[in-house]
Formats: structure tokens, sequence, C-alpha cells
């Protein structure tokens, strides 16, 4: 799996690193097929109050890229929120990866078959 934590108008620190490696366990624990993680921490020069501390991950699969975003006044309240969302995205793309809803192709036997 290769791992990008990038900053934009944010200088991502040691700690921010492994705060966001510990929530990803979460994720990789659930499906563990992930080929590719981008993670873009972001402060954003707004002048808006609250929300100025934006999360983006780019999660590539096997098939498909599954994007995810947030924001929020702390950025690690907005990470949790990003793994959450992401969390629930990845288990909702394994259920289908997986597809529980076709019967086994076994042969059945038949009265023919005991003939023969």
């Amino acid at each position: 799996m290769n791992l990008t934590i990038s900053g934009h108008h944010l200088e991502v620190t040691p700690s921010l690193r492994e705060y966001v490696l510990t929530k990803l366990d979460r994720v990789t624990r659930h499906f563990d097929q992930v080929v590719d993680v981008n993670v873009l921490l972001t402060v954003e020069k707004q002048k808006e109050k609250d929300r100025r501390q934006k999360a983006e991950v780019t999660l590539h699969v096997k098939g498909k890229d599954i994007f995810v975003e947030t924001s929020h006044e702390d950025l690690y309240a907005a990470i949790d929120q990003l793994m959450d969302k992401l969390d629930r995205q990845v288990c909702r793309h394994k259920d289908r990866v997986q597809d529980h809803h076709h019967a086994s192709h076994k042969r059945q036997a038949t009265p023919w078959d005991a003939i023969q």
C-alpha cells in the first residue's frame, strides 16, 4: 500500500502523520486490498469562522477510486469524521465486491444420474 500524506498551507507534523496512520489502520483492517492512499490536509484561507480545516482522502482499490472530504474547525476532528465516512464507504464497497446474493453452482443429483 502506497501512502501519501501532504498539507496545503500546512506543515504535516510527525504527530499529525501518526494520527492519520492510526486512523487508517481501522480502514485497512476491514479491507486489506488497498492499492494507494492519498491524504490531503488543508487550512483554508477564507474568512469563515468555522470549518476552516479540511481533510480529503483518495483511496484506490482494485477497480475503484473512493474519494471522501470533510471540513471542521479542528483538524483532528476533521480527520475523525473523514475516517468514519471512509470506513462506511469501504465497507459498502467490500459488500458489493463479495456479492453474497448468488447461490452456489453445485451440481445437484438428479434421478437420471442414479440410473447411469
